[in-house]
């Protein structure tokens, strides 16, 4: 129908229920310096009653049911009126010129779909700015700081996170939508697909949102234990964009501390080689580190979180690895 044609944007945030988070984003969503938008939000039930905040022509709630963040981005899809689809989670927010940054970039660039960095909000706590700096540096996030702070320039990526990332809804629906059978990790796998079709995607580092990392350690160590146990599934299934060695590191990190460790009872030589690298490891991540806070206790906390989030991530990477099939559960 011609209504999906209307210029403009369809904004889709899958969520649970109504939270504190999204009562933080929605004066955002309505304040954003653009004309023609709506906001989709997709809880399992309705809430009653609706809070006043939510209540604006622009803002539509559609009730779900208890179905994952993917299937729900696929049922917004289906009742987008607008000719481009923007994915958003329910902890981030976005900047005023979001959809203006947006509407120049496709013009400009005309690709299929459009990334943007999603940064810690400027007033979140201490835990949080210290997972995000894991996430920032190039030791802790291997290269993939663009995803969390803007870069100089911007350029074209195979695979891209959906908190911050808008289609064109005919090129959504010319793959099908999101693969429901991935969760986490659907955004990977509907990059592939969006790839494969022959459409390209682009990496815009002034289309900004702000997104909240973990509040908590164990929050923080249970996240990066499900990225890293998805992409080592999809390390083996979808070589193209997940077999790359930045992924396989943190298991190659893993598994050299333990071999050198018992290789040292052979012959203590072993135990100094291991001493040493490991010291380097830890000066690169301390200069990193302190590269971007100049907090001494957030610098402090974040090490151990780097080391920890490594170990964790690359013992969840080879149990996906080796993993048949993997079943994604509902949180």
């Amino acid at each position: 129908p011609a209504v999906c044609h209307m210029t403009g944007f369809s904004i889709i945030i899958p969520v649970k229920g109504i939270n504190d988070y999204l009562r933080e984003s929605i004066p955002h969503l309505l304040a954003l310096d653009y004309q023609d938008y709506e906001v989709l939000i997709l809880p399992n039930e309705e809430p009653s009653p609706l809070e006043s905040a939510f209540v604006d022509e622009r803002v539509k709630i559609i009730p779900t049911g208890a179905v994952s963040p993917a299937v729900k981005r696929d049922m917004g899809a289906e009742q987008a009126k607008f000719e481009y689809l923007a994915f958003m989670d329910d902890d981030a927010y976005p900047s005023l010129e979001w959809l203006k940054v947006a509407e120049k970039t496709f013009t400009e660039k005309n690709p299929a779909a459009l990334g943007g960095p999603g940064m810690v909000p400027p007033d979140a706590s201490k835990k949080e700015v210290v997972s995000g700096i894991f996430y920032e540096t190039l030791v802790g996030g291997g290269g993939l700081a663009y995803r969390y702070r803007p870069v100089p320039e911007g350029f074209y990526v195979k695979d891209y996170p959906s908190v911050n990332l808008i289609i064109r809804k005919d090129a959504f629906m010319e793959i099908g939508g999101f693969d429901n059978a991935f969760w986490p990790g659907e955004d990977t796998k509907l990059c592939l697909d969006l790839i494969q079709a022959g459409h390209e995607i682009w990496y815009e580092p002034t289309l900004l949102v702000y997104h909240h990392r973990r509040p908590t350690y164990r929050g923080h160590f249970k996240q990066v234990a499900g990225y890293g146990l998805h992409r080592g599934h999809f390390a083996k299934i979808f070589p193209q964009t997940s077999a790359l060695p930045l992924y396989f590191a943190p298991s190659t990190f893993l598994l050299g501390n333990i071999i050198l460790f018992f290789l040292g009872f052979a012959n203590p030589l072993f135990w100094q080689v291991w001493g040493v690298l490991l010291a380097v490891y830890l000066l690169l991540a301390i200069i990193d580190i302190l590269s971007r806070t100049r907090d001494l206790w957030i610098a402090g906390m974040t090490l151990p979180v780097l080391v920890g989030s490594h170990l964790v991530y690359g013992w969840r990477f080879i149990q996906g690895y080796l993993t048949p099939q993997l079943v994604s559960k509902l949180r």
